[in-house]
């Protein structure tokens, strides 16, 4: 087979820009739940229980802070952890969901 396969075999877009400035949308709400001890991401009729620093990465997405000094916090915090390539996967990721803009 000949062409572009990339969008059939599911293939992501390319990472975000170091420029964006991410933020949660307006219809998602970041919760932490003293009960369960976890942070919970409130969506219309939908809960998104965050493991790990899900919530402490969501934290730090304010519109204000870009993605590059998200990391650069991040990273400071945690300098043992991937948080050059994971932090901005899984803001891509919940981008894709629709929850941050």
């Amino acid at each position: 087979m000949t062409g572009d396969t990339s969008a059939a075999a599911g293939v992501r877009e390319a990472e975000p820009v170091m420029s964006w400035r991410p933020a949660l949308r307006r219809s998602v709400v970041l919760r932490h739940d003293r009960i369960r001890g976890c942070d919970l991401l409130l969506l219309p009729e939908r809960v998104v229980v965050l493991h790990g620093a899900g919530g402490q990465i969501l934290r730090l997405c304010d519109g204000v802070r870009d993605l590059g000094a998200i990391v650069a916090v991040l990273a400071e915090r945690h300098p043992d952890a991937p948080v050059a390539s994971e932090v901005p996967a899984f803001l891509a990721r919940l981008r894709e969901e629709g929850w941050l803009r």
